[in-house]
């Protein structure tokens, strides 16, 4: 579980100390957590799955039939799944510094802005 939690923070770009502040959760449980002394009761694990938008199975297992939970989310990873092209562009994005990403994104805005 923690391996999953692990790559969702990372994902995010949150620490460890983040999430707990952000969920008011003691940065103690996710220490004992992390060192396999302890595993977080139902709710705390559905409030950490709640933050990330993914399932609790998900979160637990690393598998689920529904990642997200968000059914916006959800549509938007289909789209990008189905098509090469925007596969291509959240690839390279992936790996783009801060500044890139700035550079994209007000790219994409002024594209769509010209086209409204």
């Amino acid at each position: 579980m923690w391996e999953v939690f692990d790559r969702l923070r990372e994902g995010r770009g949150v620490t460890v100390y983040q999430v707990a502040k952000d969920l008011g959760i003691n940065p103690s449980m996710f220490s004992n957590w992390k060192a396999g002394r302890y595993v977080p009761k139902q709710d705390k694990l559905q409030l950490i799955a709640d933050y990330f938008g993914v399932t609790l199975e998900y979160l637990m297992t690393g598998e689920t039939s529904e990642y997200y939970t968000n059914p916006e989310t959800a549509e938007m990873a289909q789209k990008i799944f189905e098509n090469k092209d925007l596969r291509l562009l959240f690839d390279v994005a992936a790996d783009a510094t801060p500044e890139q990403l700035k550079l994209l994104h007000d790219l994409a805005l002024s594209w769509k802005v010209s086209n409204d």
